[in-house]
């Protein structure tokens, strides 16, 4: 670990399977850490480490310089920022930055009331699971002001390489919507594909092989591909929170009047598997639809 001094006070709520990665990058990296989560033991790890425990997000906020967040769900990003001693009402002066994908409003919402107490937010989610969490080369969304983009260059840097901000408050959920809206399609190309080679009886590693070599190729076929191949459904991103996720874009789209067949296609067909009980899978048990 490297010297922590002059190194803002970082408190980072949300050791989920991508929460705890991060969280102990920037722990490992020097900085003064505080953490909350609903499970205490999910942070255990952590606290032998080093960091320190808080009791309740705005005890937390009340005690950090740069406040990081990466929950569940919309609601939860809203109770945890604008909620009775949420980070809004305790943090003063603090750099806030929402690491959950969201709703654009709710971020613009949180980027306003920031303001008014004199902090500054960035909606900053990222892609690429709990594998690009671990080894710290996450994509990373950004929205806000510039200033506060600057400002949170350096620790975002020991979560991934590509950081981009792409506009004001909301910008970086928008873009995040793009990215799931691009994986919901795709996905449901690689299973369909796969699903063809082993109705026309094709050896499928055989098949991932050629194909994923070719213009085909991507994460998407060459891992997940993989992963159903073997019969890998354990989660790297859960299905109900992709369910979310795609709820969110279908709303944004149908307030913009557009029409995203396969975003809606992939939303009913994710919602079918959850409502057969596997909403814990990971996203490539979508290829389950083909085998029923």
């Amino acid at each position: 670990m490297t010297d922590s001094k002059n190194k803002p006070r970082v408190g980072f709520i949300g050791l989920g399977n991508m929460g705890q990665s991060m969280a102990g990058h920037i722990l490992q990296a020097g900085y003064p850490l505080r953490v909350y989560n609903r499970s205490r033991d999910k942070a255990e790890t952590l606290l032998a480490r080093g960091a320190v425990w808080c009791d309740s997000p705005g005890e937390l906020a009340a005690n950090a310089d740069v406040i990081i967040t990466i929950v569940g769900y919309p609601h939860d990003v809203e109770q945890v920022y604008l909620g009775d001693n949420g980070i809004v009402a305790r943090a003063r002066g603090a750099l806030l930055i929402d690491m959950t994908t969201s709703s654009p409003e709710l971020a613009q919402r949180i980027a306003k009331a920031a303001a008014e107490q004199g902090c500054s937010a960035l909606d900053a989610p990222v892609s690429g699971g709990d594998i690009g969490a671990r080894d710290a080369k996450l994509a990373i969304m950004v929205g806000g002001a510039q200033a506060a983009f600057d400002a949170a260059l350096p620790i975002l840097q020991l979560l991934g390489p590509n950081i981009v901000l792409q506009g004001g408050p909301g910008a970086g959920q928008h873009t995040k919507m793009c990215n799931q809206i691009v994986i919901a399609a795709t996905i449901m190309g690689v299973c369909e594909g796969l699903a063809y080679g082993k109705a026309a009886g094709l050896d499928l590693p055989t098949v991932l092989k050629s194909i994923g070599g070719g213009a085909a190729s991507g994460f998407q076929l060459t891992v997940m591909g993989q992963k159903i191949i073997n019969g890998d459904f354990a989660p790297g991103f859960y299905i109900e929170h992709f369910i979310k996720d795609l709820g969110i874009a279908l709303a944004e789209a149908q307030r913009m009047q557009l029409d995203l067949p396969a975003l809606a296609l992939a939303r009913r067909l994710y919602e079918e598997l959850a409502q057969q009980g596997h909403g814990r899978l990971g996203t490539q048990a979508l290829f389950k639809h083909y085998e029923a």
